[in-house]
């Protein structure tokens, strides 16, 4: 933990969080640094925290565009973008999913740029190979400046709803940029073209499994 946190902040929600770390590190669970950065999103920071000093195990809303954007695509494809990020990449930031449809943490302002950059990948495609492979990357939602998503509970309540892949664990996570997303939904989109899709870093999939552990988290 950090001085700020320890002296500065009066909520109980990082005293809990802070006693949970303690011999334990889970890509999936969120530390109390993880949730401070969370907070800082929040318009009301102080209601944030509120929020999840009393309902710890429920989701929030936060809003985009200031601290981070997300890119949602389906869980299928997203799992092969992660696997291209960790496998061949720098790695992700932050990763939750929701509904069928995984979200990449990402820097503010990906949202506004990634969609020109699919657009021109597609274009330049095209024009190399000559039969218009526009639609051979899945088209993400890009949620941004005046968008909000809804964000997993700071800890796995252990129901169907939004969970971590890969939690914030750090006031200040590194997070990719729109290149990076570009790569990876490049990177992903062949190896699905190509069927020859390398052996996943994911176990086996399990609708109500909490976690998998990575090593170059960033």
């Amino acid at each position: 933990m950090t001085t700020w946190l320890r002296e500065e902040t009066p909520h109980d929600v990082f005293r809990f969080l802070r006693d949970d770390d303690e011999g334990r590190h889970q890509t999936a669970r969120v530390t109390a640094d993880g949730a401070a950065w969370l907070a800082s999103a929040a318009a009301g920071r102080e209601a944030a925290l509120t929020h999840w000093e009393s309902r710890p195990a429920s989701p929030a809303t936060l809003p985009c565009g200031t601290v981070f954007d997300v890119v949602s695509v389906d869980q299928v494809f997203g799992r092969r973008m992660l696997d291209r990020l960790w496998a061949e990449g720098p790695g992700s930031g932050p990763v939750a999913v929701h509904r069928g449809r995984m979200m990449l943490f990402t820097v503010p302002g990906a949202a506004q740029r990634l969609p020109a950059l699919l657009d021109w990948e597609a274009d330049a495609a095209s024009g190399r190979d000559g039969r218009g492979r526009a639609g051979a990357v899945p088209r993400p939602l890009c949620h941004g400046r005046g968008d909000a998503v809804t964000v997993p509970p700071l800890v796995p309540s252990g129901t169907a709803g939004p969970r971590w892949l890969v939690a914030p664990d750090t006031r200040h996570p590194w997070l990719p940029g729109p290149e990076v997303v570009l790569w990876a939904c490049v990177r992903a989109a062949r190896a699905a073209a190509a069927a020859d899709v390398r052996v996943s870093i994911f176990p086996p999939a399990d609708p109500g499994a909490n976690v998998y552990d990575v090593s170059r988290r960033r």
